[in-house]
Formats: structure tokens, C-alpha cells, sequence
């Protein structure tokens, strides 16, 4: 609650959302047995891709947009409160073992900070304020992304930090579950995902979670296609950091060049276990110098460097 809003204020504005809706016909849900629960959770689950299905011209545009600043060094990052705020963190989290970016490149910000991931802090949603002390701490510029998560699209610090980001110059998306959103008109680019009165009445983690969750995998995995991290549906730019993705790189190695495992070994040794390299030390018959030296002039495009390879 901002300081211009009073209970009844809010109160009446809450009653508005279409994610706060309430649902009569589920008012003794409680009641029934575990397996009408589960199916009756299910089938209002099963709603939620439609929703994002209608969305997916914006989804691409933003997509669009964020891989452009990013191929030139700009951020990506997440703002969010509860839920949002969790899933944006989430998402960043997942990208350097799945993509091998740098942990700066894709940043989650959660109102509260770092312990808001386990425990709620009280009051920080409300807060514009923090979403732009946050912001400044990244030192934002005209190359980086923030993209304001919100299920109701009013949230302050994530309506807070798509208006201040957009004041800095930087490109700006706010997703939000509600028609008509705070977030979705101070943003460049709104993305607005209905999926209607949740089972419980305002538990946003539920449908509106999942939508945003959608989302957020196709702005991040779609940008990183875009980027070059993958080659076809192969990542190639996975990180080995455990014995699991060590043994999936040289499975990627040898799906992408059909090699045998003697072969994937002694290429990945030549390419310092990167799998990209690898690759194409074996597709381009060259050495590991060569093959870096080609990729980084291909900024990290494999089909790029191959082609230039003449493979």
C-alpha cells in the first residue's frame, strides 16, 4: 500500500482484478474428496498455456528487443515482489549453468532483497523507492532490460522499477496477469497474460504463477536462441560445473557431431571441456585455438563460425 492509499482504498481496488475475483462455485471445495480437489486443480491449470498462446506476438517482440541490447552487452533483469519476484530470481538463477552467461547478465530482483526468497519482508511490494535504490545499484543504461513482474500489475516496486528504468533510457517490459495494468501502460512493452479468478481467491502463486513462469522461460530461452547459445535444440553453451552436465555435454558433443566417445573426449580435452568448441574442432576439423578464434569472431554463433569455417 502506497502512502496515498488507505485500507478501504486498496480494499476496493483489489476487488477490481480479475486474480482476485472470487469463485462461488468453489466455496466448499474443501469439502470434497482429494482426487476432485486434484482434477478440479488440474483443469483450471490446463487454462493457463491458452492465455499465454494469446500473448505470443508480444512475448516475440520482446523477445526481440531484449536480444538486440543484449548481442551489444546489455542486462536482463527481473523485478518482482513475492511470487514475481521469486520466479524472476529463479529464471536468472538458471541461466549461467544452462547458458554459460556471466551471473551478471541476467539479474533477479526481489523487493526485500536476497532473504525474500525464503521469507516474506514485510512491506517491501510497497515500496517504488526500493525498486529504484535497486536499480541504481546495477548502474542501469540504455543497453539493459528490466522486466516488471506482477500477477495484479499494480505492485509498486514493480510498477516503481519499469517507470524509473524507463527514465534511465533502458527498454522495459511489464508482465502482469490483470487487463488494463499499471505495469503493462509504464512499460514499452506490456504483456498481459488473463488467466482469470484463481481456486483459492487471490492466490496469485497458483494460475498467475504459472503464466508468468511461461513467460519468463520463452523471454530468457528464446533471447539466448537468439544469442547463439544453442545450436538447433543442443545446448551448446552449458556450463560442466558437476558430474551430471559433464556427462550431458559429451552427449551433446555427440549428437551435434555423431562422433564416438573416443572422439568426443579427445575434443573436448582439446577445447577445455567447452562444448561449443568442441564441436567445432570436430565439424571443422581444426584445433582448439582455431576454433575459439573463429567462434569469437562469430561472437559465439556456432553455425556462424562453421559456415566460416567452410564445414
Amino acid at each position: 500500500m502506497t502512502s496515498a492509499s488507505t485500507p478501504r482504498d486498496l480494499r476496493a481496488e483489489l476487488e477490481t482484478l480479475t486474480t482476485e475475483a472470487f469463485r462461488p462455485e468453489f466455496a466448499e471445495i474443501d469439502r470434497l474428496p482429494t482426487l476432485d480437489i486434484a482434477r478440479i486443480m488440474n483443469g483450471e491449470d490446463g487454462s493457463v498455456p491458452a492465455a499465454v498462446a494469446r500473448r505470443l506476438p508480444e512475448i516475440a517482440a520482446a523477445v526481440d528487443a531484449v536480444a538486440e541490447r543484449m548481442a551489444r552487452g546489455g542486462r536482463l533483469v527481473y523485478a518482482g515482489a513475492g511470487t514475481a519476484g521469486r520466479l524472476g530470481v529463479l529464471d536468472a538463477s538458471e541461466c549461467p549453468p544452462t547458458f554459460n552467461t556471466d551471473p551478471g547478465q541476467v539479474v533477479g530482483l526481489i523487493a526485500g532483497g536476497p532473504q525474500a526468497v525464503v521469507t516474506s519482508v514485510e512491506g517491501a511490494e510497497d515500496s517504488a523507492e526500493l525498486a529504484r535504490a535497486d536499480l541504481d545499484a546495477l548502474t542501469l543504461t540504455p543497453l539493459d532490460t528490466v522486466v516488471g513482474v506482477s500477477a495484479s500489475g499494480r505492485t509498486p516496486y514493480a510498477v516503481g522499477a519499469v517507470e524509473h528504468a524507463r527514465r534511465l533510457g533502458a527498454l522495459t517490459i511489464g508482465l502482469s496477469c490483470n487487463a488494463d495494468s499499471a505495469l503493462a501502460a509504464a512499460a514499452e512493452h506490456g504483456i498481459e497474460v488473463v488467466v482469470g479468478p484463481e481456486l483459492l481467491t487471490g492466490s496469485t502463486r497458483l494460475k498467475a504463477g504459472t503464466a508468468q513462469k511461461l513467460v519468463l522461460n520463452m523471454l530468457s530461452t528464446i533471447t539466448m536462441i537468439r544469442l547463439g547459445k544453442t545450436y538447433g535444440n543442443l545446448m551448446v553453451d552449458v556450463r560442466a560445473s558437476n558430474e551430471k552436465l559433464r556427462a550431458r555435454s559429451r552427449r551433446i558433443v555427440s549428437l551435434a557431431t555423431g562422433a564416438d566417445d573416443g572422439a568426443v573426449e579427445r575434443a573436448l580435452t582439446e577445447a577445455d571441456g567447452e562444448v561449443k568448441t568442441a564441436i567445432l574442432v570436430l565439424l571443422a576439423d581444426v584445433d582448439g585455438p582455431r576454433a575459439t578464434e573463429l567462434l569469437s569472431a562469430a561472437r559465439g554463433h556456432l553455425r556462424v563460425a562453421l559456415r566460416e569455417a567452410g564445414a
